[in-house]
């Protein structure tokens, strides 16, 4: 969602998609990478939202053009991923919202996992409202006050109950509890995917009608509808240890990536490449915006910043 998204599904830009997401050979349940071997392909996977789409696009291309690998990506959920991750089937998860269960597993008691660095990006998961509702209703961006406007977010799939508009089923979220935990007359309703929740986003922004949807940042689209966040009760450590009995809100997250251990070992300049790979919101969402905002593939938004933000990339590069 990154607690966070499992960021997190087909996007807008499914037609994009199908530019990016060639099929992955595996390698079978050793947990070997083939590039670990001195293979000169990489095995990426790509995430189902925009801005993993991004650090996967502009790695592949990097990759490719400038260290002469063949870069394979496959489109899978959060949790396959590490899975996938672990018996070598693909060599790097680029931004992980954070999964503590799958950390412990493969990270600290397996040791097939191994951590490759931040990305450079802080997500954050929470509620949030439109703008033009809060500037009305300043008081609903207290949790406290949100069954007073639960009958502003009912829907027809919400019946009584206001409706919390949901991405992904497969993002990890714990809305049914710190609704259920907090007592608010509030009902989650998934979209299905990042798309479909940006074109609701997006219908309810249209007509200015009110709408309490699951969010996080970065995400281009913050760009253009404003939304304003619902302030849950303060997360402190160990607030969402029970997902059962999670009444708190979610965490800044530092964006993390992953590498198979045999890639990070022997994958020579590419697991070199992809641990200094490092950049800001503001240039995730800059690549971001060209695939899902300018229709873009997620080739092309890549060629185009990579060719205007050489001094950046360039630092990424193994030092010869």
């Amino acid at each position: 969602m990154r607690t966070s998204r499992t960021l997190r599904t087909a996007v807008a830009v499914a037609g994009a998609l199908g530019v990016l997401s060639l099929s992955a050979c595996g390698a079978a349940d050793t947990g070997k990478s083939s590039a670990a071997g001195g293979d000169k392909t990489v095995k990426l996977t790509v995430p189902s939202w925009v801005g993993a789409q991004a650090n996967v696009a502009v790695a592949k291309q990097i990759l490719e053009e400038e260290l002469g690998y063949t870069v394979k990506t496959q489109q899978m959920g959060e949790v396959l991923a590490w899975d996938a991750l672990s018996k070598g089937d693909i060599d790097a998860i680029l931004e992980d919202w954070g999964h503590p269960k799958e950390e412990k597993q493969y990270v600290e008691t397996k040791k097939t996992v191994v951590k490759g660095g931040d990305l450079g990006v802080t997500g954050h998961i929470g509620w949030f409202v439109p703008k033009y509702f809060a500037d009305e209703h300043p008081d609903v961006t207290d949790w406290k006050n949100l069954n007073k406007y639960a009958e502003e977010f009912r829907t027809a799939e919400s019946g009584d109950k206001g409706e919390l508009l949901e991405g992904s089923p497969d993002y990890v979220t714990h809305d049914d509890a710190i609704i259920s935990n907090l007592k608010l007359d509030l009902k989650t309703k998934y979209a299905g995917s990042e798309a479909a929740q940006i074109t609701a986003i997006k219908k309810y922004a249209k007509a200015e009608k009110p709408f309490l949807t699951y969010w996080w940042t970065p995400q281009w689209l913050n760009a253009e509808v404003e939304m304003v966040e619902v302030e849950l009760p303060e997360h402190e450590e160990g607030c969402d240890a029970d997902p059962e009995k999670v009444a708190c809100a979610y965490p800044n997250t530092p964006l993390q990536k992953f590498l198979n251990a045999d890639f990070a070992e022997e994958g020579g300049e590419a697991a070199e490449f992809l641990k200094n790979f490092n950049w800001t919101t503001e240039q995730q969402n800059e690549v971001a915006l060209m695939i899902a905002g300018e229709k873009m593939a997620p080739e092309a938004a890549a060629e185009k910043w990579v060719k205007e933000n050489e001094a950046t990339w360039k630092a990424w590069l193994p030092q010869k």
